[in-house]
């Protein structure tokens, strides 16, 4: 099957939400299965990362930061290797890889937190106009954390919080079972009741 054939099909994969989201959102899912073969080039990869530049932060001081490799580059095959589990099997795969860096040294007392939820929001912003590119992401927590900053050599002020998958979809198939079985499961979040404490 072509490759935008998948990619087609797969972007389907509609939330069932409780009131209609926009398609960005609705269709925005976390695949483990990558075409090996395809690539993103530097418009896509510029806007992903425009994206999250322009992500809100707390006092604007925007404390995060973003390693990035293409596959094929060094920098993607350090940032490979340290991945951990099931991750080590299937991200390889994807076209790039970026790991979100937290800036903490800087921060006061109680800064970090901010930190580190600031560059969640620009890795959200990255993965939704990703989606807008025709990519997905799938971003994870699971790698060395000592190694990325050996590798790359980072100070004390910047510590790597995840790593983001950037890529094609492929066919399920290509997995191993287990993640197969976990690729083809129905999308689920807990209901709004559960999640909102007090509504007025």
């Amino acid at each position: 099957m072509p490759t935008s054939a998948i990619s087609a099909a797969s972007t389907r994969r509609a939330a069932e939400s409780s009131v209609p989201l926009v398609p960005l959102l609705d269709e925005r899912w976390s695949p483990r299965s990558f075409d090996p073969e395809a690539t993103v080039s530097d418009r896509q990869l510029d806007a992903l990362l425009e994206a999250a530049r322009w992500a809100p932060s707390a006092g604007n001081k925007q404390r995060r930061r973003f390693i990035v490799g293409r596959r094929g580059s060094a920098t993607f095959d350090i940032i490979a290797s340290a991945l951990v589990g099931f991750n080590a099997a299937w991200a390889p795969n994807a076209s790039a890889l970026v790991v979100g860096l937290a800036e903490v040294a800087a921060a006061r007392a109680g800064e970090r937190t901010w930190a580190e939820y600031d560059l969640g929001q620009a890795i959200a912003h990255l993965s939704v106009q990703a989606h807008a590119e025709g990519l997905h992401t799938h971003q994870m927590g699971g790698f060395d954390v000592d190694r990325i900053v050996q590798a790359f050599e980072l100070g004390d002020d910047l510590a790597p919080i995840t790593v983001t998958a950037v890529g094609v979809v492929d066919e399920a198939d290509r997995l191993t079972e287990a993640l197969a079985e976990r690729e083809r499961a129905p999308r689920t979040r807990l209901p709004l009741d559960e999640l909102v404490l007090v509504r007025d």
